[in-house]
């Protein structure tokens, strides 16, 4: 069998019916279960989210003010329907600090499909190298490949030389952790003269260049990637196709306008927004903060759901100027202002070591000296600083999810 479950394969428009009849009753338990999210929803209701479109009208909630919000309520900030019980197996920190819960259910953070596609079987010897303590990492891989059959050492981070020995004497034909660490190994292997058992790795919490792919490939080791958040779970992972990576079965994927909850287009580069179906922790349009985008057409591996370019930096733009943050969603509360802009940028330099803001404005026709005028009291008043304007051909602004592009240089 080449596909974790049959879920993989179905026809697209199957899929999203299933998972728009499930919104309604995962957002009435959040609303329910979750007092953050009974304030932040209170004034919808549950029956109508039935589309995307829907959806896309309910309130982002981004990591950043997660953090803050659990800050003024620890530990959980209000967001999770588990207390601490049978119901909540862990609780995990993660930087900030930021607090996760684990709850019971085999495979809590959904990795198995991922480490599926990696090759991973029942029988397998996993060498689990992602971190025990503080954050998930560890757990998240251990209880994947626990469902999946598989036996799992936990070797945990650092410990090279004894992490050798180990895998000297147990031979595991399976590696989980960061690319570098597995470079690590393979090179202190080299110099002790020891000969890893390896065969295929799934790596994950760092950039994985096809180089280091290859690089892994030539001494017999096929390893693949995943992007997951201690706060999701499993949100895309790739497959043997190589070409993008594939959307989780279990959670509602978007990709908005930094600092909005405004769907992009179509390949256009926006920030990463989750709606997950777990009922210990029901994050409703979570802000991850990574930029991706959308790839056109199924995977030539057979899945069919929507797939992403993978992880292409992130979102938060936030810069201080002048003694003032400006911030994406300020950016576009601009541009709403002005239907003439189809899409805008911030450019902040520092001619003469003095900071100048300027509104790089894609308009649709070419733009006029009043609408000039217009934009730049729009960006006064919005940012309470003075910014120049310019206009641009439609289509002159790079692809790449910038909204704020600081390019100051202070030699």
């Amino acid at each position: 069998m080449n596909f974790y479950d049959t879920r993989e394969t179905r026809p697209p428009e199957a899929r999203e019916r299933e998972l728009m009849e499930r919104l309604p009753a995962q957002i009435a338990h959040a609303r329910a279960g979750a007092p953050a999210f009974g304030r932040l929803l209170a004034d919808v209701e549950p029956d109508s989210v039935t589309s995307r479109s829907a959806l896309a009208t309910l309130p982002v909630t981004r990591k950043s003010e997660l953090l803050e919000m659990q800050k003024a309520a620890r530990p959980f900030g209000g967001f999770a329907a588990v207390g601490w019980g049978s119901a909540c197996r862990r609780v995990f920190a993660s930087p900030g600090p930021l607090y996760e819960p684990e709850g019971a259910r085999p495979d809590y953070y959904r990795l198995a499909r991922a480490l599926f596609a990696a090759g991973f079987r029942a029988g397998d010897l996993v060498h689990n190298a992602f971190s025990y303590h503080f954050t998930p990492a560890g757990s998240m891989m251990e209880t994947a490949a626990h469902a999946l059959g598989c036996t799992v050492f936990p070797a945990g981070v650092g410990q090279t030389e004894q992490q050798l020995a180990a895998i000297a004497d147990l031979q595991p034909n399976a590696y989980v952790g960061t690319p570098s660490f597995l470079r690590i190994l393979l090179d202190k292997a080299d110099e002790l003269g020891v000969k890893l058992s390896f065969t295929k790795a799934f790596v994950s919490g760092e950039a994985f260049p096809p180089s280091l792919r290859d690089a892994f490939a030539a001494r017999g080791i096929a390893a693949y990637q995943a992007y997951a958040t201690a706060d999701i779970g499993l949100i895309a992972y790739e497959t043997e196709a190589r070409e993008g990576l594939v959307v989780d079965e279990d959670i509602v994927l978007e990709i908005v306008r930094p600092g909005t909850g405004d769907p992009v287009a179509p390949g256009e580069v926006g920030e990463v927004v989750v709606t997950t179906f777990n009922p210990d922790y029901p994050l409703v349009r979570f802000g991850t903060g990574d930029l991706s985008a959308l790839l056109a057409g199924a995977s030539p591996c057979g899945r069919t759901n929507l797939r992403i370019k993978g992880w292409m930096g992130r979102a938060d733009q936030t810069t201080k100027i002048k003694g003032m943050f400006v911030h994406p969603g300020q950016i576009a509360q601009v541009v709403r202002r002005h239907p003439e802009i189809v899409r805008a940028r911030l450019v902040v330099d520092n001619p003469a070591l003095n900071d100048r803001m300027t509104l790089m404005c894609e308009v649709a026709g070419g733009g006029s000296e009043d609408l000039a005028t217009a934009v730049a009291a729009s960006i006064r008043e919005v940012t309470k600083l003075r910014g120049e304007v310019a206009f641009l051909p439609n289509g002159a602004l790079a692809n790449d999810g910038k909204v704020i592009d600081d390019v100051r240089t202070y030699a």
